[in-house]
C-alpha cells in the first residue's frame, strides 16, 4: 500500500485483486555522488539501474557521470571514483533520456531511497525540466518491518544478514545488484507473512 508520501508500506492483509508485489516491475537504483546535497553543489558521479521482474534481474543502465566539479578526496577514498575516472564520461544531461526510459513504468527501489531519489530528481529537473515522482519502495524501511531483529540497517548489515556477497561495494552497479538481491529476500519474507 502507498503511504501519504507516495512510499510503500507492507500491510499483512489479503490482496483485494491488485497486482501482487512480487509481480510488480521494479527499478533498483544506486547513485554515487560528490556529497550529500542534491539541491546544492553535489552531483551524481555514477548511476546504475537494475530491473527486477519476478526472479529475473538485469542491469538496465550503468554509467559513470562527469559531475562537472571536482570529486572530494573522501568520496574517492570511499568509492574509488576520482576526477580521472570520470574524465570523458557523459554529463547527466547526456544520459537523462536513457535513465528515464529505464525507470519508466517501474517502482523505484533503493536502499535509503530518499537519498538516491533526491539526486535523480534534482538532476532530471536540471537536465530536462522533468518532475519525477515514481512509486517508491525503500529497502531500509521495508527491512524495519520485515527484519525487526536487525540492529543496524545500512546496506552492509542487511547484505550480511541475508548472506549476499559483492566485490563492488560503494560502486553503483555493485550496490544496485546487492540491493536487488535484498529486495528479493524482503519480498520473500513479505510472502511468508501473507503479503502477496
Amino acid at each position: 500500500a502507498f503511504d501519504a508520501d507516495g512510499g510503500w508500506l507492507v500491510r499483512p492483509e489479503p490482496s483485494l485483486g491488485g497486482v501482487a508485489v512480487g509481480a510488480l516491475p521494479y527499478a533498483v537504483v544506486d547513485v554515487e555522488t560528490t556529497g550529500m546535497s542534491a539541491r546544492g553543489d553535489d552531483r551524481i558521479t555514477e548511476l546504475a539501474i537494475v530491473h527486477v521482474d519476478g526472479d529475473t534481474r538485469r542491469v538496465a543502465f550503468e554509467s559513470l557521470v562527469d559531475p562537472g566539479r571536482p570529486i572530494p578526496p573522501f568520496i574517492t577514498r570511499l568509492t574509488g571514483i576520482d576526477d580521472a575516472l570520470v574524465a570523458g564520461a557523459p554529463r547527466f544531461a547526456e544520459v537523462a533520456d536513457r535513465v528515464l526510459a529505464a525507470l519508466q513504468g517501474r517502482v523505484f527501489v533503493a536502499h535509503n531511497a530518499r537519498f538516491d531519489l533526491s539526486f535523480l530528481r534534482a538532476e532530471l529537473e536540471r537536465a530536462c525540466d522533468v518532475v519525477f515522482r515514481p512509486p517508491l519502495l525503500c529497502t531500509v524501511r521495508l527491512s524495519r518491518v520485515l527484519v525487526p531483529e536487525l540492529r543496524r540497517r545500512n546496506l552492509d548489515s542487511v547484505i550480511d544478514w541475508f548472506g549476499i556477497t559483492t566485490d563492488r561495494r560503494h560502486r553503483a552497479s555493485g550496490d544496485a545488484i546487492a540491493t536487488a538481491e535484498v529486495l528479493g529476500h524482503l519480498l520473500g519474507r513479505a510472502g511468508e507473512r501473507g503479503v502477496g
